[in-house]
Parts: C-alpha cells; structure tokens; sequence
C-alpha cells in the first residue's frame, strides 16, 4: 500500500537585499521629485522616516536618490534617443526607474548589468503601469551595451556558446 507523499509548502519568496529595498524607497523619493518638485532634503527626510527604511541600504539609497537628482539632465539625455515617446509622456514611474537603471550602470559597477535590468524590471511590475515592465526593459536593454560595452559582450558571447 502506497502513502500519499506529504504536500510540501511553498517556498517563501527570499526576503529582499537591503540593496533591493534602497531602490524602492529612492523610486519613491524619485516619483516625490518628479511629481512634486520637492527639494531633495525634505524628500529624503521624509523617506527616511517611512516604516521599514532601516532594513534599506541607506548608502546605495543616498547614492541613487541624490545622485539621480544631480545628474537628471545627463540621465534623460541618455535614455531619450531610446524612447518611442516624448520624456514628458513618460510615466513619472517608469522615468524614474529609468534614472535608477542608467545611474547604477553608470556608477555602481560592482552590481552585474543584469542585476540591475532585473532590479529595474521588478520595480517597474510593482510599482508601474500594467506593460512598464517591458518598456523599461527594452530601454535600459539598449541602453546597458552603451553604458557596460565590456560586461554586456562577455555576458552574450558566454551565452552564445551554451
């Protein structure tokens, strides 16, 4: 007589990186700028103070929030000649997640270039329109070989080969 095997229980999903939890407070500081044109002080001020900051990366927030801000023009003019849009008819979101993608494949080379497309993807299902998701991919997809030349080649020659 065979016994049923017991039902095993869902896998609970891995609990975010601090690095994780960094980009979603700096995408919703980011929406703050974008959408209220607050200052950046009060903005980050006040995102400190939101509950479950602590577990955040305060760092890679700092760097993300306030070096978005400063290099915004430089950000927008990376992933303009990428849009299939006008910037203003951007989605505050999905521009915002933009800036996180282009700044950390600019600045933040010790993460992997699919980390961040992945990072930024997940952001945009969870907090963005019904399809962002696949229009923040295909941008920062064709922005990340301008940005990562090197590591995005080697990644698709690896792959090629398996």
């Amino acid at each position: 007589m065979n016994t049923p095997r017991p039902a095993t229980a869902p896998r609970k999903p891995a609990a975010k990186s601090g690095r994780s939890r960094a980009r979603e407070f700096a995408l919703q500081a980011l929406y703050q700028h974008l959408v209220g044109g607050n200052e950046t002080a009060a903005i980050d001020t006040f995102t400190r103070d939101l509950a479950g900051f602590s577990k955040a990366d305060a760092a890679h927030y700092d760097a993300l929030l306030h070096g978005c801000v400063a290099e915004a023009a430089e950000l927008d003019s990376l992933i303009t000649p990428l849009l299939d849009r006008k910037l203003a008819e951007l989605s505050p979101i999905e521009h915002a997640i933009m800036w996180i993608g282009a700044y950390e494949f600019k600045h933040c080379l010790d993460v992997p270039w699919r980390v961040v497309l992945n990072e930024c993807i997940e952001l945009a299902k969870s907090f963005g329109g019904t399809d962002g998701h696949k229009y923040v991919n295909g941008v920062l997809n064709g922005l990340a070989p301008a940005l990562r030349a090197a590591e995005v080649a080697a990644d698709r020659a690896r792959n090629a080969k398996a």
